[in-house]
């Protein structure tokens, strides 16, 4: 798949591309004229910093943002601090008459064709000199078919820092007549001098990426339009969560942060011997009392300084397995449990944690998702009517991931929730402080995912559900009903709804798997080990995406149970394309396991499942999936 320069000569030359687009970039690209901000994601809105890591920073003009039914447009200055754009980003322009099928255009059902010499799209890893595979689609959340932009969606992250090239070429519409490139790139493609002085400020780079293009093979002459892009780096993406997580673990050295028991409810159910409620201290990096809405308080360097404590709550379960009827203690595995969308810590307590932490000899507990979890409704659904709001939420998760650390250490450390009575038998503990453990399902799966990135404490985690990004994952979840009907009226033009959860991404990035997934599995972060997680996708999921899920194990490098699914259940040529499968059973690796309890497949594009009963929950209350789980979440746990 390498197609032209060498590796060094792609970096030399992507380095040399830094030097454009022109710093005096307007608010909106002529190169397409549909969306001011298009095609999206795009270097024409980035200017020259030699203090990021990437030697380039974003500069979204106020002008260029979408606005909302009050005329207010986004506030682009939180993100106009990224050094460039997400690695999972939607790319979006708009084709006038373009037809998918006519043009051969990659599906979602066969992401193999995207890597085709001839693909009608190509994207280009400008600094490695590789191919990128992916599917593109048409918007279907818009109405009418000919304001329908054409989303191209990476099957796997784009990498850190990167140089990204896009192009697009031999489009055809329904008569199966070619799709004509507009004037200013047609300018650029034959190399026509125009007397626009915009469009001859930018000949210079544009040339650079007709070049770069060349050399991988792809020629000029049926290029309907190219651009490239600049991916976020690993600093931009990871430096504020790594921040606040050195900054509050330093003064504990090994020990946990403080802690109150407030409920001890005992002889729960069949199951459940004892339920632990309290609160537990953490680092604050929040403005005011971090409640929902506040940001992280930065300090000069940019970077969030304490701001006092935060106290979050948690609820622990301790099974009956680890505490027998004549008193004495089978010491149970510890294991963080992480709740679903908009939840709270009190589904720690749900049928299938309680079957799980019985049958299989777990202590569970969890603390709240602050940022998506049920006290930050209010703050949702003022972000969905003024986008500028977001980095609220962003910033809001990533203290949630603070907490969920402090809750692991609290688990494991001699000063923590051992040496309290309400973790004992007969004086002896209940947890085995050896080794900790994640489990987390839907929410709890895609944040999780983020958290384990970074955690030092646990290497094993179990990502029940769950995907990565949300850009990808929002419009294709029947999750999105509410939140869609308070969108729409706040932004009422439907044609802008995939721009704006586009852009939104650049900051989710922070606080979710998608900014983190490089260094899940492979090349951790400083001070962090590597991690081994095992992914559990439900087969026509109705609220995480199943192409959104298989996005992550890919990026992950995860191997598949193979055949994943029985028979012609998938609609896909090849279901799981560019994952390996596991050649023999235990396996010591992470992995990505379908578990189909008989749903229709999930249909094609940006829209939700809905035929039959959604199997959301149905891996998490299997048996046999329990099973899996549990010889996984060992010191020597292995897929099995």
């Amino acid at each position: 798949l390498a197609l032209g320069a060498s590796g060094l000569q792609g970096v030399a030359e992507a380095r040399a591309a830094q030097q454009g687009p022109a710093d005096a970039a307007g608010a909106c690209d002529f190169l397409d004229p549909a969306k001011c901000l298009y095609p999206f994601p795009n270097d024409y809105f980035t200017v020259r910093d030699r203090s990021t890591e990437t030697d380039r920073r974003v500069q979204f003009a106020p002008e260029s943002m979408p606005r909302n039914a009050a005329g207010v447009p986004i506030d682009p200055t939180e993100w106009n601090r990224n050094d460039g754009f997400s690695p999972g980003s939607a790319i979006l322009t708009l084709v006038p008459g373009l037809d998918l099928g006519r043009t051969g255009v990659a599906p979602e059902t066969d992401i193999g064709r995207s890597m085709r010499a001839n693909a009608p799209i190509v994207l280009l890893d400008a600094t490695s000199g590789r191919r990128v595979p992916y599917w593109a689609e048409l918007d279907q959340s818009v109405p009418a078919a000919d304001q329908r932009s054409l989303i191209v969606r990476p099957a796997v992250n784009l990498r850190e820092g990167h140089r990204i090239i896009v192009a697009l070429r031999s489009l055809r519409d329904a008569s199966g007549a070619t799709i004509q490139a507009g004037d200013a790139f047609r300018s650029y493609r034959d190399d026509t001098e125009t007397n626009d002085p915009a469009i001859e400020a930018r000949r210079s780079h544009m040339q650079d990426v007709l070049k770069a293009l060349d050399r991988a093979g792809v020629k000029r002459s049926n290029l309907f339009l190219a651009w490239d892009f600049t991916v976020a780096s690993e600093r931009n993406l990871s430096e504020r969560m790594l921040h606040i997580r050195d900054d509050a673990f330093e003064p504990l050295d090994d020990d946990a942060g403080a802690f109150q028991v407030t409920q001890v409810e005992n002889d729960v159910d069949e199951r459940i011997a004892r339920r632990v409620t309290g609160t537990f201290t953490v680092p604050n990096y929040l403005t005011g009392d971090g409640s929902p809405g506040n940001r992280f308080n930065t300090g000069a360097n940019g970077l969030p300084q304490r701001n006092g404590d935060y106290t979050a709550p948690f609820v622990c379960i301790i099974p009956r397995s680890a505490i027998k009827p004549d008193g004495t203690v089978a010491r149970a595995r510890p294991a963080v449990y992480g709740h679903g969308l908009l939840g709270s810590e009190r589904e720690v307590g749900a049928a299938n944690v309680r079957h799980m932490a019985n049958a299989h000899n777990f202590v569970f507990c969890a603390t709240r998702w602050i940022g998506l979890s049920e006290e930050d409704i209010g703050n949702a659904v003022s972000i969905l009517q003024d986008i500028s709001r977001f980095p609220s939420l962003a910033d809001r998760l990533q203290q949630g991931m603070l907490d969920t650390l402090f809750l692991g250490r609290l688990m494991i450390a001699e000063n923590g929730f051992t040496s309290d009575p309400a973790f004992q038998g007969g004086g002896m503990p209940v947890i085995d402080p050896r080794d900790l453990f994640y489990d987390g399902n839907s929410q709890g799966g895609i944040m999780g995912g983020a958290v384990t990135a970074v955690a030092q404490d646990w290497k094993r985690a179990v990502l029940g559900v769950p995907a990565m990004n949300y850009s990808t994952l929002l419009q294709r979840s029947t999750d999105w009903d509410a939140y869609e009907a308070i969108l729409d009226p706040a932004y009422p033009d439907q044609t802008e709804h995939a721009l704006i959860i586009g852009i939104t991404q650049m900051l989710w990035d922070r606080g979710e798997a998608n900014g983190y997934a490089q260094h899940l599995t492979r090349d951790p972060y400083p001070g962090t080990p590597a991690h081994q997680v095992l992914i559990h996708e439900a087969f026509g999921d109705h609220q995480v995406a199943n192409i959104a899920t298989e996005v992550e194990a890919r990026s992950l490098g995860a191997r598949a149970h193979r055949p994943p699914l029985a028979g012609d259940r998938s609609r896909s040529r090849h279901p799981l394309w560019g994952i390996e499968g596991i050649e023999a059973f235990p396996y010591d690796g992470s992995a990505i396991v379908v578990w189909d309890s008989g749903a229709p497949a999930p249909p094609d594009g940006n829209v939700a499942p809905r035929e039959g009963e959604d199997p959301h929950g149905d891996p998490r209350a299997s048996m046999q999936a329990r099973q899996q789980k549990s010889e996984f979440l060992k010191r020597e746990g292995r897929v099995i």
